[in-house]
């Protein structure tokens, strides 16, 4: 059940960012707010997958999964550092992705 939740908790997270990448300056919007939003659904694309497969293929897709939330956290630091995003929803985004990245580790931690 945990995984429907991961599901959930990602489409909830890219939900969100939506709006940040919609207010994005258009210079940034193109570049910046394209890869995130391309890495958000990347990121789904890969749970939705790894919960439809077993084995090796079941842990290629989970690695993705995880390298792709790494770039999510990057990125969403970078759109803070360039002051593209207040530091409040900064600290919601990456709690966020902390909470998607705990219950990876835990769904990874038990398919070992």
């Amino acid at each position: 059940m945990e995984k429907f939740i991961l599901h959930q908790k990602t489409y909830d997270f890219i939900l969100w960012l939506y709006p940040i990448i919609n207010r994005l300056p258009k210079n940034h919007r193109l570049i910046l707010g394209k890869k995130l939003e391309e890495e958000g659904l990347n990121l789904l694309v890969n749970l939705i997958n790894a919960n439809n497969l077993r084995g090796e293929q079941r842990c290629s897709f989970q690695q993705a999964s995880s390298n792709g939330l790494d770039l999510m956290r990057i990125l969403l630091r970078l759109t803070k550092d360039l002051h593209l995003m207040s530091v409040k929803q900064y600290m919601f985004g990456t709690e966020k992705l902390n909470e998607i990245g705990r219950m990876l580790n835990c769904w990874m931690g038990r398919a070992k």
